[in-house]
């Protein structure tokens, strides 16, 4: 599960107590990119990657999107931990994107300014084998297996740069909280109605075991139509499985409801007490699961 790019700043402030950082920020320019230092990668790591890419590939048939599928399996990264340069070079080919190599979680203000110039930032670092089922802080198997897939598809690759300018502007408007919120439900946590019923794209999910089961259950959590606005508003759990999941019909409407100015509606939002995260609405209707 991904810290929130949202909660930085008071880890920053824990570490000045005591704590540190997951990751190596003393060699990073000054927008925290690093080397990726692939060759420095044990056999140990690339082990315990190919043995969380099988778990995780094994789950996605009847769970993920099959643009997600697609692109996972033309990525071809089941050997170990991949190349970022080499991937890089036929993402850019594709939708103009490219992976930077970054310590682990940084600052709002580099997190977007990478986004909106279609820099995705993912983490150097892997989980250790006893943290295989939970971490807090993103790992290179979160942010390469759970987001670089999707970059692919040009709808969702331009939505996620719109998401790094929306980012840059609400920190001139006091929105971050509810942005945050919104990267959450959606790029993390976000379901999609197919054909075939309910599935996955939201990175969050896509790289964590459990919740890749628990999300489609029937009964086990709210599943509803992505309002914006209301997204905005609802609390979310970064300690366990969520009580709601917000659904959306296909990425156009992912890309077309996130195009308009927030400014007003963050000014709305502020006037409102935040929902809890298992709130149902009224008018609001629960989508089946399959």
């Amino acid at each position: 599960m991904k810290t929130s790019q949202a909660d930085f700043l008071e880890t920053i402030a824990k570490k000045s107590d005591g704590a540190e950082l997951r990751g190596d920020y003393t060699n990073m320019t000054a927008n925290y990119v690093v080397n990726q230092n692939w060759a420095n990668y044990t056999e140990e790591e690339h082990a315990l990657w190919r043995k969380l890419y099988q778990r995780q590939s094994e789950l996605l048939p009847g769970r993920a999107c099959k643009e997600f599928i697609e692109s996972l399996n033309a990525l071809d990264v089941s050997g170990g931990i991949p190349d970022f340069e080499a991937t890089s070079a036929v993402l850019e080919k594709t939708t103009g994107w490219r992976i930077v190599a970054v310590p682990g979680l940084i600052p709002e203000l580099d997190f977007f300014t990478h986004l909106a110039n279609r820099r995705f930032p993912v983490t150097v670092w892997l989980r250790t084998p006893e943290e295989a089922d939970y971490l807090v802080e993103p790992d290179v198997f979160h942010d390469y297996f759970g987001h670089v897939p999707l970059l692919f598809n040009p709808i969702f690759a331009n939505h996620i740069q719109e998401y790094g300018k929306g980012g840059l502007k609400a920190m001139d408007l006091g929105g971050l909280d509810e942005l945050a919120r919104l990267y959450w439900y959606t790029i993390e946590f976000g379901l999609i109605q197919s054909p075939e019923g309910l599935r996955v794209y939201g990175a969050g999910i896509l790289s964590s075991g459990s919740e890749l089961v628990y999300c489609l259950q029937p009964s086990k959590s709210r599943h509803i139509a992505l309002d914006v606005e209301r997204c905005m508003r609802t609390l979310y759990k970064f300690d366990s499985f969520q009580e709601t999941y917000f659904v959306i019909r296909d990425f156009q409407q992912l890309f077309d409801d996130t195009a308009p100015d927030f400014t007003p509606m963050y000014e709305r939002i502020k006037k409102q007490a935040p929902l809890p995260a298992n709130s149902l609405l009224k008018g609001e209707v629960e989508l089946l699961c399959p």
